[in-house]
């Protein structure tokens, strides 16, 4: 009697949850706190982005420790902007040592997300190079590049200014590099004179190909759209890299969003930074105020440093006025301000040709912290909404035939106890989903084939338990005692079937990634419900129904 007792509070507990978490999926305008926690549709389902990162520090000289290190931080800051950013839900986990899985449901801009997931946003304050580190750094350049144009064979279509006209510029007083309306130009002065260009396959005559990179339409100093991808490309060359004059550091000027196949200015900066994001307190996008039609009305990042930025900041700029300091983040410079006077405060701008949503973006990466190491993105997928829709419309399609099927088969073989196997199996079935909405879950297409399996294993468990009523009623056993005795038989069974799947699942939940583990979760509480249907509540229908029926004679 204790044990009915128990079997039936037990049974009122699971219905009571399962009601309660599954009710805001079948009732609308329920009251908040009701509906606080519910289930969440996966990527495949609902369309959105995934993407892969690999966290790469081949480039630095890390221990086994500080690369555990930096990948954990890199997942941390990564999360950390996906949350600003708003995506509702996102999936983000590490898989193996340093690859991150972002599942991105719903989102509408997967460009964007890529362009801010994928900043190191490493931000570095540097000075500009004078004029004579300039002119030694392009000579060295074109030299260099000159005698090894073998192992740059994309440079061999660049189209070479003749030596003359390049000493004309290296010899200018106004080579350094400055900003005018249209973009960073070199002086007039410095760009006079300079002729019309022709492309030669004569190696001799490859002298100047740093400085004809580096000029457009006459324009020392500025990288034309033709080269940007091939100038990108030097600067990543490892050998160039170690031919740059020692202490200077070449970059490029920041994209221009508005127009994108604009020219993009050359900087030749020192390579010392002389102050880091580290000290970076808060940054936060504003309005330009005012008349000047350079910033009014366009937005700009405002940069607030903590106390020992403020005094790092206001000793840079004290001894360096008059001399540019560009603001650099992820080696691309977004801009190069005249320094004027000494800045106190702890406040700097970094202005520029950006648009609301970059400014916001680019905000974003610089709260969040910059990454520890650079991450490459090295898969990506979007799924449209309509595919989403059509999964779903499957996915429920195949649920419901299955159990049409099913219920069929167990009310036509079983009579009334395939009756009761359905009731069980219905309940089977809300359990899960309440279980993964308490659980904040996300359903996939993989937990729906883990669900569809789980129907066809609770099933099992009833068919288990009838053959073996059955056999004891036919060795002359009454119903009571043919239900007792079937039930005992059948559980020993039922248990080492069960848990034997279900470690199975459990192993691939600890090793599987995204869509398996999403099939292990459901196939885990698919199990465990079917169990407690076949074992529990099966058994207390049956109990009710020949206790209070009196039955000498049972449909099975």
């Amino acid at each position: 009697m204790k044990n009915k007792k128990l079997r039936g509070l037990i049974i009122l507990i699971v219905v009571l949850v399962t009601a309660y978490f599954i009710a805001p999926l079948l009732v609308p305008n329920l009251p908040d706190f009701w509906t606080s926690k519910r289930l969440k549709l996966g990527l495949d389902l609902q369309g959105g982005s995934q993407i892969v990162l690999e966290v790469d520090y081949s480039q630095l000289k890390l221990s086994n420790e500080e690369k555990e290190d930096a990948v954990k931080t890199a997942l941390e800051i990564i999360r950390n902007r996906i949350d600003q950013f708003g995506v509702s839900e996102p999936s983000i986990q590490r898989v193996g040592d340093n690859r991150i899985i972002i599942q991105l449901p719903g989102l509408k801009d997967p460009g964007r997300a890529k362009e801010l997931i994928g900043k190191t946003a490493l931000l570095e304050f540097k000075l500009m190079a004078n004029s004579d580190q300039t002119k030694e750094t392009f000579e060295k350049l074109d030299k260099y590049l000159q005698e090894n144009i073998d192992n740059y064979d994309y440079l061999k279509k660049v189209e070479i200014i003749e030596t003359e006209q390049v000493e004309d510029i290296l010899e200018s007083e106004d080579l350094d590099i400055m900003e005018t309306e249209e973009g960073t130009v070199a002086e007039d002065s410095a760009a006079t004179d300079i002729e019309e260009v022709e492309e030669t396959e004569d190696e001799e005559e490859y002298q100047n190909v740093f400085t004809s990179l580096t000029t457009h339409e006459d324009m020392p100093g500025v990288i034309s759209q033709k080269n940007i991808a091939v100038f990108k490309k030097l600067l990543k060359d490892e050998e160039f890299r170690k031919h740059v004059p020692a202490g200077i550091q070449v970059a490029i000027g920041k994209e221009d969003k508005n127009d994108i196949y604009a020219p993009r200015p050359l900087y030749i900066l020192l390579d010392r930074t002389e102050l880091s994001g580290k000290y970076l307190e808060k940054a936060t996008v504003k309005i330009g105020q005012g008349y000047d039609p350079k910033t009014s009305g366009k937005p700009y990042i405002s940069l607030k440093f903590n106390k020992a930025g403020a005094k790092k900041f206001e000793t840079v700029t004290g001894q360096n006025v008059k001399k540019r300091l560009a603001i650099v983040l992820d080696d691309v410079v977004h801009s190069a301000p005249v320094i004027d006077e000494k800045i106190r405060g702890g406040e700097a701008q970094i202005t520029g040709t950006f648009t609301l949503e970059e400014a916001q973006d680019l905000v974003i990466v610089l709260n969040a912290g910059n990454l520890p190491a650079p991450v490459n993105i090295i898969e990506e997928r979007t799924v449209g909404p309509t595919l989403g829709s059509d999964s779903i419309k499957a996915g429920i399609m195949a649920a419901l035939i299955g159990m049409a099927i099913v219920i069929l088969f167990m009310m036509i073989y079983y009579g009334l106890s395939g009756v009761f196997a359905n009731i069980a199996l219905a309940v089977n079935i809300a359990f899960i989903i309440a279980i993964m909405t308490m659980l904040e879950g996300t359903l996939t297409m993989p937990g729906i084939a883990g669900m569809i399996l789980t129907i066809g294993m609770a099933v099992d468990a009833n068919v288990l338990i009838f053959e073996r009523i059955r056999e004891e009623l036919r060795s002359g056993k009454t119903v009571r005692s043919a239900i007792d005795a079937g039930f005992n038989r059948a559980i020993i069974t039922i248990l080492d079937a069960n848990i034997t799947t279900l470690i199975t699942a459990l192993v691939l939940y600890q090793f599987g990634t995204g869509p398996i583990k999403g099939f292990a979760v459901t196939l885990s509480i698919g199990i465990v419900g079917s169990m407690f249907a076949a074992i529990v509540l099966v058994k207390a229908i049956y109990d009710g129904f020949v206790t209070n029926v009196n039955r000498t004679k049972l449909s099975i």
